[in-house]
C-alpha cells in the first residue's frame, strides 16, 4: 500500500497577550539594547582602533557585506561611509559567490557582519579577501570564530541576550552591529576631517541639503545686483532699481563700500515734487543690513525677518576674513531663500 502523505504541519498561533503589556514589552527591550550597548562602548579597544585604520588607508571602496538580517544592517552601514565622503558599496554574499567577487580588488577594505561569525555564505568573500591581501574587519560576538581569527582586525561583540523573548530574533546582536557601524564612520570621519562643507557637497537635496546651503550657492552676483553712486541722480536710480527688480539699490563709495541702500520704503518717505532733483545719498538709508556669503540661508532668512523694520533683501558681503572687505558681492532676495526651500 502506498504511504499515506503527511499533512504539513500546522504553526500553532498563540492567544494574543493583553495591550496593556506592551509598554512594558516596548521598554524591556529598549533597556536590554540599551545595556548591549554600553557594554559594547566598554569592550572596544586596541581593534576598532586598527579597523579605523585600515579603513582610512583605503584607496579604493569600502566593501560592506552579511547574510540575512546582518545584511540588511551592512547594507545601512555602506550608505552611512558613502554619505561621509567614503566611497562604499554593499556585495551581497550569495552574488559574490556568482562573480561579484569581481568587484572587490586591491586598494579596497571589506567589513563583515556575522553575529556567529560562521555564516556559510561569507566563506568566498573571506577567502578572495586573502588570497589578494585585501584588509578585511570583521565584526561578530565569537572570539575564536572563523570571522573572526581571519580578519586583519576583528571586533567582538559582547555577550549579550537577544531581546526576542524565545532569545532567538536578531535584535540585540543587529542593534550592537548597526551602532558600531556608526562608531567607524564617526572616527573615520574625524580622522579625514570631514567638515561642514563636505558634507553639503554629498547632500545637495533634501532637508538636509537646504539646512547645509550658503548665501553664496544661491544669491545674485555681477550685473545683476542694483549699484549706484551717492552722486547719482533719482531717475538714474530708479532705473536701476526697475531694471534690477529687487525694490532696492545699494550705494557705493569710490572704493565700492556699501554705504548704503535706497528702498520703495525710501521713496515714499522723500515723495515730494523735488524727489527726482535728488542725489542718492539723500535719499539712502546709511548702514543697511547686510549677510555674509558663506552664512547659511536659514541665518539670512531669520535677518530678513527677525524683527522690523522687515526687508525683502539683504546685500551680500565676502566671506569674513576675505579681501574686499565692505564690498559687496552680490545680493540675496527673500524669495530666493524660499525657492531654496528655507
Amino acid at each position: 500500500m502506498a504511504a499515506r502523505k503527511r499533512k504539513p504541519e500546522k504553526l500553532t498561533t498563540p492567544r494574543p497577550a493583553r495591550a496593556a503589556g506592551d509598554l512594558a514589552s516596548a521598554r524591556r527591550v529598549l533597556a536590554i539594547e540599551a545595556s548591549a550597548l554600553t557594554s559594547l562602548a566598554a569592550a572596544l579597544g586596541k581593534s576598532f582602533e586598527t579597523a579605523v585604520g585600515l579603513l582610512m588607508a583605503v584607496k579604493g571602496r569600502i566593501i560592506v557585506s552579511g547574510m540575512g538580517k546582518s545584511g540588511h544592517v551592512a547594507r545601512k552601514i555602506a550608505a552611512t561611509f558613502a554619505s561621509i565622503g567614503a566611497p562604499s558599496h554593499f556585495v551581497h554574499p550569495g552574488e559574490a559567490s556568482h562573480g561579484d567577487l569581481g568587484m572587490i580588488a586591491p586598494g579596497d577594505a571589506v567589513v563583515l557582519l556575522s553575529n556567529s561569525g560562521e555564516t556559510r555564505e561569507l566563506g568566498d568573500l573571506i577567502a578572495h579577501t586573502r588570497r589578494y591581501d585585501i584588509p578585511l574587519i570583521g565584526i561578530a560576538s565569537r572570539e575564536r570564530s572563523t570571522l573572526i581569527t581571519k580578519s586583519d582586525a576583528g571586533i567582538v561583540l559582547p555577550a549579550a541576550p537577544e531581546a526576542c523573548p524565545m532569545g532567538l530574533a536578531p535584535t540585540t546582536s543587529t542593534t550592537m552591529m548597526l551602532a558600531l557601524g556608526d562608531a567607524l564612520a564617526v572616527a573615520l570621519m574625524e580622522r579625514k576631517g570631514f567638515s561642514q562643507s563636505d558634507y553639503r557637497v554629498l547632500h545637495p537635496g533634501g532637508a538636509l541639503g537646504v539646512q547645509l546651503k550658503r548665501v553664496a550657492d544661491i544669491m545674485h552676483t555681477g550685473a545683476e545686483v542694483p549699484l549706484v553712486s551717492p552722486a547719482a541722480r533719482m531717475p538714474e536710480v530708479l532705473m536701476e532699481m526697475t531694471g534690477k527688480r529687487f525694490g532696492c539699490a545699494g550705494v557705493i563709495d569710490a572704493r565700492g563700500a556699501l554705504i548704503g541702500i535706497i528702498t520703495d520704503g525710501d521713496l515714499r518717505r522723500h515723495l515730494t515734487k523735488d524727489l527726482l532733483s535728488l542725489d542718492a545719498a539723500s535719499v539712502m538709508t546709511k548702514n543697511p543690513k547686510t549677510v555674509r556669503e558663506d552664512a547659511l540661508v536659514q541665518e539670512a532668512l531669520a535677518q530678513m525677518t527677525a524683527r522690523p523694520p522687515h526687508v525683502t533683501a539683504l546685500f551680500v558681503l565676502p566671506a569674513s576674513g576675505a579681501r574686499g572687505a565692505g564690498k559687496p558681492v552680490g545680493i540675496l532676495h527673500i524669495h530666493d531663500c524660499l525657492r531654496a526651500g528655507a
